[in-house]
């Protein structure tokens, strides 16, 4: 049985696509960027941005029946390499205890000049 889990954004609608899918036992989380979806805001700095980004993937998490305890694998994607050490520092703020297979990736640019982070998750479903 496989269940989508909108998040409310408008990009989900405009580009297709679902912020989270459970399937087979595990939650596949999109990547999801530092955006507060109900007002389309972003905070500028990355630190603040990988943040907003767990609070949106927290909440997916727990409306799947998961939640962060549960995360099995995580890609951080990160605009410039001078931002890793602080999206790094949230990601292992949240993830301590977790310690999920995790992979950060410096890229060329997000969807938006001001996207500085986007995390990416699988989580198990829990129990």
């Amino acid at each position: 049985m496989r269940r989508r889990i909108d998040g409310g954004s408008s990009f989900e609608r405009d580009y297709g696509y679902a912020r989270a899918v459970v399937q087979n036992g595990f939650v596949f989380v999109a990547g999801t960027t530092g955006y507060d979806y109900a007002a389309m805001t972003l905070p500028e700095a990355a630190g603040a941005q990988a943040e907003a980004c767990w609070r949106t993937i927290a909440g997916v998490l727990d409306e799947a029946g998961s939640g962060l305890a549960h995360v099995v694998r995580a890609t951080y994607y990160v605009t410039d390499r001078a931002d890793c050490e602080a999206v790094l520092a949230v990601c292992g703020r949240v993830l301590r205890e977790v310690r999920p297979a995790a992979t950060i990736v410096v890229v060329a640019g997000l969807l938006r000049p001001e996207m500085k982070v986007e995390i990416e998750v699988t989580a198990a479903l829990a129990g």
